[in-house]
């Protein structure tokens, strides 16, 4: 028997918009829209690997080239939303020096005041893209 989820708070709602909106500028390869959805002290991180990079202009480095890839894409596959955390399940595509690839990420986000305040990723293996 699945059990009915009773219907999102408001604080799930605006913590949703603000993730979507993340999706959406990172889809669309803009990084200043996407940026702009992370708190200036934002931290990223991989799940028990430790930090990636913390406050925009670290970030905004980690992230320049990516935002280049043409082919850049993150399918969203299942999400979870419960107050201030969002669990994305995706599937990104983007271009290694050798080919076109593709990974499956979770990535939970932590959503304060209308901003990302953490993200933290678990990345699956990298499969090429022409194999699925």
């Amino acid at each position: 028997m699945q059990m009915q989820m009773p219907p999102l708070s408001s604080i799930s709602r605006d913590s949703e918009r603000v993730i979507q909106l993340q999706l959406d500028a990172y889809n669309s390869r803009d990084l200043d829209a996407w940026l702009s959805t992370y708190s200036e002290d934002a931290e990223q991180s991989m799940l028990h690997m430790g930090s990636l990079a913390k406050g925009h202009a670290a970030i905004r480095k980690r992230m320049e080239e990516r935002f280049q890839d043409p082919n850049l894409h993150a399918k969203l596959l299942h999400r979870v939303v419960m107050e201030t955390t969002v669990v994305d399940h995706e599937l990104v595509t983007r271009t290694l020096p050798d080919r076109l690839a593709e990974v499956e990420m979770i990535c939970i986000y932590e959503v304060k005041s209308g901003k990302i305040v953490n993200a933290t990723f678990a990345v699956g293996q990298m499969r090429d893209k022409s194999a699925s």
